[in-house]
């Protein structure tokens, strides 16, 4: 195995080439879809709140049977928070996120005519849901260019000079900025993709890796 450079560990920031064949390679490589398994806006705004510090495949574990019984706000409203728990109990959390849930549900019935909301302000008003969750499902659901964040996402800028920030709302606004238009509405998919199998967070798969040469990770291994 080849050993680290000894180099700086503040990557330079990449330039607008690096980025374009960047996002040209993982677009022709990565499918851009979800992990999560769903059907309905209501699944999928249910599955990302699930998927706080939790897996995607301990989320779709939880959710096969618990989607196959509510279709519908009204069948988790009736089913009551209780035993919404007891079906998500093996996710982390699963309290506070039955509770959410519950709440989502009423808001839905209540306030949106049934159907979940296509825009921020609404999406976030509702219990469970923050900026990024928020992001996920007006990307997902919706279409729209949206980015959300997460642990991944936020390594890989960082890590390769994409965009350098502290927060992960910083990092949302330089990516923001510097991914090409093209690429735009897909990249939280390319990003998280390949934060999850190849630029890992420990060992990241650099021999592996199809935008090697575009990456300034200062750490990378030699190919």
């Amino acid at each position: 195995m080849a050993a680290r450079k000894n180099v700086s560990r503040l990557p330079r920031p990449m330039t607008r080439v690096q980025i374009e064949s960047f996002f040209s390679i993982l677009s022709e490589r990565i499918t851009p879809e979800s992990e999560l398994v769903w059907e309905t806006p209501l699944d999928l705004t249910i599955a990302v709140v699930l998927s706080a510090q939790c897996t995607d495949k301990a989320v779709n574990k939880a959710t096969g049977p618990l989607f196959r019984e509510c279709r519908e706000p009204a069948d988790y409203l009736a089913l009551g928070e209780e035993q919404v728990r007891r079906r998500i109990r093996s996710i982390g959390l699963y309290r506070n996120k039955a509770r959410a849930i519950i709440g989502i549900c009423e808001a839905v019935r209540d306030r949106f005519a049934g159907s979940i909301p296509d825009n921020r302000e609404d999406l976030q008003s509702m219990p469970g849901i923050g900026r990024k969750t928020a992001n996920v499902i007006l990307n997902v659901v919706f279409g729209q260019s949206t980015l959300a964040v997460d642990t991944h996402i936020f390594r890989v800028a960082n890590r390769i000079g994409l965009a350098r920030a502290a927060t992960p709302e910083a990092v949302e606004r330089a990516l923001l900025k510097k991914i090409p238009p093209t690429y735009l509405k897909d990249a939280h998919h390319y990003l998280i993709l390949h934060g999850r199998y190849t630029c890992k967070a420990r060992k990241p798969l650099c021999a592996d890796c199809a935008v090697y040469e575009f990456c300034n990770f200062p750490a990378k291994r030699d190919k």
